[in-house]
């Protein structure tokens, strides 16, 4: 394991980004020195993390926590009146259909990990309701809901998640992995659906917008459709839209890198390449990959101050750093920079079928 791994997994255990109740925060303020408040989507993200740092390093902290978020999620986050899960706890306004695949897939990663039924039956439950709730008249799903009414909000096309589009695929995975889990053929059907929606959409997904910051953002969501798609990677025309998707970020990600830099975008592309390349896909593009993990090894934390040492900034504009130690970043990132070293050293495939 490299020292960006287990300093990331340090930070995840000491900076105070989980809570004592298991949620997870949404970031880290270094010019407030706070925690934003807490976000389930996060904390889903948080869970299927610390199931990832547990397996590599058989570090029994490390699912103590996977078990805390989880519990979190089924406990306190999870309604079982309306069965879904709000965007954040305080005020439960809205659910995000993405949120919730996220969700569903860290409760199907601490069930594996732990065998305990009461992950797996809310991921189902919380599965179900995404399928029932959040389908529109088109067939397609819409991306919010206000609550507690259920009812779709209006798109805003200046905000790609509050708009449908290609990005969703990566949170219908969850029905994948609950294919998998349940063996109920229930929830091929809605992935499926996901899927061609979203193959017929991408090619207008980039640029997307007139400011080139705002294209970095949409780099980011792009990536969830391209991770979405690795579960149907053996399909001549997924692993086409795969390979033209990793040429078209990559360019663009390079282009708008003076300008503006996400870390979590770096980390995307590195280990969908090396996901690409164990689906036969597209073989992997050593110096590329090699310049990706180079730029993204630049945004961990130096120093030794708890809340922040180990983790990743989200991005630096114009070479300066944003403020924010962002715990999705750090996810991304200690696992890419992980397989990268594993491919490199001829790992023949990941542990995990599918990224974080």
């Amino acid at each position: 394991m490299s020292s960006h791994f287990s300093r990331a997994g340090e930070w995840f255990l000491r900076s105070g980004i989980q809570q004592p109740d298991g949620g997870v925060a949404r970031y880290y303020r270094t010019d407030l020195e706070r925690n934003h408040p807490v976000s389930t989507e996060i904390t889903g993200y948080a869970a299927s993390t610390f199931v990832y740092l547990h397996a590599t390093t058989k570090d029994a902290r490390y699912l103590d926590r996977a078990v805390a978020a989880a519990r979190f999620l089924t406990r306190t986050a999870w309604d079982s009146a309306s069965a879904t899960v709000p965007f954040e706890i305080d005020p439960p306004a809205s659910t995000y259909f993405f949120d919730c695949g996220i969700v569903v897939r860290g409760l199907v990663s601490v069930w594996r990990a732990t065998a305990d039924g009461e992950f797996l039956d809310v991921a189902t439950a919380l599965g179900q309701s995404m399928i029932r709730d959040f389908a529109s008249a088109d067939g397609s799903f819409h991306p919010v809901l206000s609550l507690p009414g259920k009812r779709p909000l209006e798109p805003d096309a200046g905000r790609w998640s509050r708009c449908p589009g290609c990005y969703q695929l990566k949170a219908a995975v969850a029905w994948w992995d609950l294919l998998e889990a349940t063996a109920d053929e229930h929830f091929r059907e809605p992935y499926e659906r996901v899927l061609q929606y979203s193959l017929g959409v991408c090619g207008d997904f980039l640029p997307g917008h007139p400011e080139r910051p705002k294209v970095v953002d949409r780099l980011h969501a792009f990536l969830y459709f391209l991770e979405g798609l690795l579960p149907s990677a053996h399909e001549p025309n997924c692993a086409a839209a795969m390979r033209d998707g990793i040429g078209r970020v990559a360019h663009r990600l390079r282009e708008i890198a003076p300008e503006f830099e996400r870390s979590d975008v770096y980390a995307q592309l590195l280990r969908l390449r090396i996901y690409a390349d164990w689906a036969g896909a597209l073989p992997l593009d050593g110096a590329a990959a090699q310049f990706e993990a180079e730029r993204l090894a630049e945004f961990q934390v130096a120093g030794s101050h708890p809340p922040t040492s180990g983790g990743f900034y989200f991005g630096r504009k114009a070479g300066v750093w944003l403020p924010y130690v962002n715990p999705v970043s750090s996810a991304f990132a200690l696992q890419a920079l992980e397989l990268w070293d594993q491919f490199r050293n001829g790992a023949a495939r990941p542990w995990r079928r599918l990224p974080i």
